[in-house]
């Protein structure tokens, strides 16, 4: 694609960059047949060929408008038309400068302003959300339908996983087995505790331990996606600081358990690479960082899975994991191993509408997204359904009476009752 940028925009290195994504891109059209913006409302402006455009046009001059910040904002990120792209465009990336960019020259209303600092300000921080949760739940019955529906499900002490052996893990203190680290999230810990749990039941089993070092919370995600990148890079930083002194003493592997943080950890090396103080150990950090599902195959052997029939599953992969993070076929192997029999998922790469905080601020389109997507999954009559994120989780278990699970919490339920 032909470019030409504006000359205010010509010694900003963003710019440079998005420039050179946009030159990559043909202008096919093949990404607009797996966009769900695009299936759901017919405009190519909410697809990713159209919103390419209008970020070109933008950076060629073209005054900002709130318009074109309305299409962008529409965008899920889902990253299904990287998937599909020939040419490789990293489309993301250049929505993520895109929307930055026309932010600053756009202020958006006041009222908009606040629900997304309120995000950044609470989601993020476990105590804050929790008390956030608990407080909305409490007041949940009078409050206005468009905001109660908002409000996810108070699951209060959440239950951990039951373990088969008859006695509770006991934390490796000098055992000197191998260490693996993982991350116990923002979200995920205060209302799926027990993925964490089952992540850590299974790597027990497989003789590892796993050390969730206290100081490092949110990934950094959420502020990306909110514009905040500066904000990003300090939940990065703050992240490998609290990992580095494992690394350094050997850990083998960072299981993120909510593959939407597994595509974030995995692109700190990109997003810190300016940063002359961390951007190796980013690289270091990006280079360790697996989803739990690839680590798991290469210990395929070693794990006690009892071999009986355990029902029809329906499998919901994340956006964040097929197209960020191009594990495909991993988790459902696993499944399957594990004696679950996949139904068949019409339309499976399309996002289910949840997208971090999508849902929140683009409510009409996720609960149409989700409701797509559960006809999709519930077709072959599944006794459940199993997916990756805990956002993903979320979301769908809010439209539908079927148990909506973590994939490691079921496989975790069919180890074998004792140890071999």
């Amino acid at each position: 694609m032909q470019t030409r940028i504006a000359p205010r925009f010509e010694n900003d290195a963003d710019i440079v960059e998005a420039d050179s994504i946009l030159r990559s891109c043909v202008h096919c059209g093949f990404c607009t047949a797996t966009c769900p913006t695009y299936q759901l409302l017919g405009d190519e402006l909410d697809g990713p060929r159209g919103r390419i455009y209008l970020i070109k046009e933008f950076l060629a001059g073209t005054p900002a408008s709130a318009e074109t910040l309305k299409h962008l904002d529409r965008c899920l990120t889902c990253r299904a038309c990287e998937t599909t792209c020939p040419s490789g465009v990293r489309y993301a990336r250049l929505a993520e400068i895109g929307r930055e960019h026309l932010e600053n020259e756009i202020p958006r209303p006041a009222l908009e302003r606040l629900k997304r600092n309120m995000l950044r300000a609470v989601v993020p921080h476990p105590a804050r959300f929790r008390l956030a949760l608990q407080l909305g739940t409490l007041f949940k019955p009078f409050l206005p339908e468009a905001l109660a529906r908002n409000i996810p499900e108070w699951p209060g002490t959440a239950l951990p996983v039951p373990h088969p052996d008859p006695h509770p893990l006991q934390a490796a203190t000098s055992d000197h087995r191998p260490t693996v680290l993982a991350l116990a999230g923002c979200v995920q810990s205060v209302m799926t505790p027990q993925t964490e749990a089952a992540l850590e039941q299974i790597a027990d089993r497989l003789g590892y331990h796993v050390e969730v070092p206290p100081e490092a919370g949110c990934c950094g995600a959420l502020s990306l996606h909110l514009n905040a990148r500066a904000e990003a890079q300090d939940y990065m930083r703050r992240n490998i600081d609290a990992w580095w002194p494992h690394i350094v003493a050997g850990a083998e592997a960072i299981l993120l358990s909510a593959s939407g943080c597994g595509s974030m950890v995995k692109e700190y090396a990109e997003a810190l690479q300016n940063d002359p103080d961390y951007a190796e150990k980013a690289r270091q950090v990006a280079a360790l960082a697996r989803d739990p599902s690839e680590w798991l195959l290469e210990h395929l052997e070693a794990l006690p899975l009892e071999h009986k029939n355990r029902g029809p599953l329906a499998f919901h992969a994340p956006c964040s994991l097929q197209h960020a993070q191009r594990v495909q076929g991993k988790v459902e192997a696993l499944l399957e191993r594990a004696g679950y029999q996949l139904t068949a998922v019409a339309d499976a790469h399309l996002c289910c509408g949840s997208a971090g905080t999508y849902s929140i601020l683009q409510p009409d389109l996720s609960r149409q997204l989700r409701q797509q997507k559960l006809d999709a999954l519930q077709q072959g009559e599944p006794c459940a359904i199993a997916t990756a994120n805990v956002g993903c989780q979320l979301h769908l278990q809010g439209g539908t009476e079927l148990p909506v699970r973590h994939w490691l919490e079921l496989l975790a339920e069919s180890l074998l009752s004792k140890k071999p």
